[in-house]
């Protein structure tokens, strides 16, 4: 009979999580938007955003705003005491703002650097408390924890700034991971250019990736954080004149419907 309880209890514990979810999309009042990772009909979920009327799709964004000759660059895994001020100087060298997508854990350990990027203009974004690249393996509540108080510990650092994104770890998303992030107003924001700066390759090796065949508005990936990231810099200082001398405009990642 202990064990036949027991049971009940959990499935009415999840069955509580995921009414908590579809209540928060009920209460933005939109309907379901297909996604853009082929995952459509796969969440029980609708999207919305908590933040005002304007839907916010729960698709993933991998294109700049536009439309236009646009590009999006996005920074993972800081902020970071030394990489992300030399990071910073590079893109205020070459007018561009780009989107930090900042370790929950990581802002609440140097919010000054926050506050650094968010006065830049710079857009903010949720990488999760700490960066489980399992998350898509966990259960919802736990992903709802990761989501959500990561958010929490990024506005703590700049109260009143809004964090309009959120990226999970390694790209880790999941339908209803998705539909927690829309709900609290942040689009899920993936890249469609991986240069793999976090894995140290070489100079020369990212250059190449980042110069090969741009999509159509390209979101572009990068890391401040998670290690040495001398290459990413070094990189960035060719890339963004580059892009600069090819007619590309620097923007935001798309966050809402046309």
């Amino acid at each position: 009979m202990g064990i036949i309880i027991s049971s009940v209890r959990r499935r009415r514990a999840g069955f509580a999580v995921t009414g908590a979810v579809l209540g928060l999309l009920a209460a933005a009042g939109t309907p379901a938007l297909a996604a853009a990772d082929g995952s459509a009909g796969q969440s029980s979920a609708a999207s919305g955003s908590a933040q005002g009327a304007t839907p916010i799709p729960v698709g993933i964004s991998r294109l700049a705003q536009g439309p236009g000759h646009n590009v999006a660059i996005t920074i993972d895994d800081g902020p970071d005491p030394r990489w992300t001020p030399q990071v910073l100087k590079v893109l205020r060298q070459n007018h561009v703002k780009a989107t930090f997508c900042m370790i929950g854990t990581r802002a609440q350990k140097y919010p000054a650097l926050v506050r650094e990027i968010a006065a830049d203009g710079h857009q903010l974004c949720d990488h999760s408390v700490d960066h489980d690249v399992t998350m898509d393996h966990k259960p919802v509540a736990y992903q709802r924890q990761q989501i959500l108080d990561g958010k929490a510990m990024i506005e703590k650092a700049v109260p009143g700034v809004a964090v309009n994104y959120y990226r999970a770890p390694g790209g880790a998303f999941t339908p209803d991971s998705r539909a927690i992030a829309t709900a609290s107003g942040m689009r899920p924001l993936g890249w469609s250019v991986d240069p793999k700066d976090w894995s140290r390759p070489g100079l020369p090796a990212i250059v190449a990736a980042l110069e090969g065949k741009l999509p159509q508005q390209p979101t572009v990936l990068f890391h401040d954080g998670g290690g040495d990231r001398s290459e990413t810099v070094a990189a960035l200082k060719q890339y963004l004149p580059w892009l600069t001398a090819r007619g590309y405009t620097f923007t935001f990642p798309a966050r809402t419907t046309p």
